[in-house]
């Protein structure tokens, strides 16, 4: 039987895997080029294969290092998740969020699940709502936190990150060649007019209403079981689906910027730390930082 892998040892491999060199992996961990040569040796012996090929201008993951690193990485994230849940001071109290429905199944949950965990005595509230009704909540006192599309680039708040919001069809069905174009539309959305709808008398496309849904949720069903193209955030386009491009004849309708808007008259650090958790969630899709 062999011996259990050591979290150390994974933690040198991924430096190496990152800096693909013995030496400058040495010079990030502060310790020496035989240390590191000694922890990789280690490392193999343990779990019985070769993990890199030498070279002269460094190393190279063999296809058994290739496997070890999501495996790796899993283990390194748990342990440092465990210890931040361990070593963080208990919080208490409420806090209420508001979130787009389009990120409520995808960005979110993971950060929100995360902070229930680890702040099991913080009572989470969140509500599920288009930009300006949690726009409005958060300046009633009725939210503490409010994750929101900004259109017009106009809006104060922490931005975290660039969705653009884009015309998207069913790959199966070509309802974008159609005259008029079958569309499926918010109900009473200031956006639609102000947006969809201009951006389709700027191309000098006819179009009918075809669908009309309450939810992001209606508009992908829509889309999805080929009733109308629709509008969506580019993030959040559903699988079996496409989005409609210049060379289709649409162009982006907008560049949303989602923001995170405070409470100015409320704070505490239950807050600020599930402030800190939404923003790492989106960090994936930031890309580099804006000028």
């Amino acid at each position: 039987m062999r011996e259990p892998i050591e979290s150390d040892l994974l933690r040198t491999f991924l430096v190496v895997v990152e800096t693909t060199n013995f030496s400058a992996a040495a010079q990030r961990v502060g310790r020496t080029q035989s240390a590191i040569s000694a922890a990789i040796k280690k490392l193999e012996d343990t779990i019985g294969e070769t993990l890199f090929e030498r070279g002269a201008r460094g190393v190279v993951l063999t296809r058994q290092g290739v496997q070890l690193v999501p495996y790796a990485r899993r283990v390194i994230d748990l342990l440092s998740e465990a210890a931040a849940t361990i070593r963080s001071k208990p919080l208490g109290g409420p806090v209420r969020i508001g979130i787009p429905e389009e990120y409520s199944q995808t960005v979110l949950p993971a950060a929100l699940a995360a902070f229930a965990v680890r702040h099991p005595a913080v009572e989470v509230t969140i509500s599920c709502d288009y930009t300006v009704r949690n726009i409005a909540a958060l300046e009633r006192d009725e939210l503490d936190l409010a994750v929101v599309f900004d259109w017009s680039d106009q809006m104060s708040g922490e931005v975290l990150c660039i969705d653009p919001t884009v015309w998207v069809t069913s790959i199966v069905h070509r309802l974008h060649d159609i005259d008029p174009l079958p569309i499926a539309t918010y109900r009473d959305s200031s956006w639609c007019r102000d947006f969809a709808l201009k951006s389709l008398h700027q191309l000098g496309r006819n179009y009918r209403v075809a669908f009309i849904a309450d939810t992001s949720s209606g508009l992908k069903n829509a889309v999805t079981a080929g009733l109308a193209v629709t509008t969506l955030s580019r993030s959040n386009i559903p699988p079996g689906c496409r989005e409609l491009t210049t060379e289709d004849g649409f162009p982006p309708i907008d560049s949303s910027k989602v923001v995170l808007r405070r409470n100015t008259f409320r704070s505490s650090e239950a807050v600020a730390e599930l402030a800190e958790m939404v923003r790492d969630a989106f960090q994936p899709m930031a890309g580099p930082p804006m000028a």
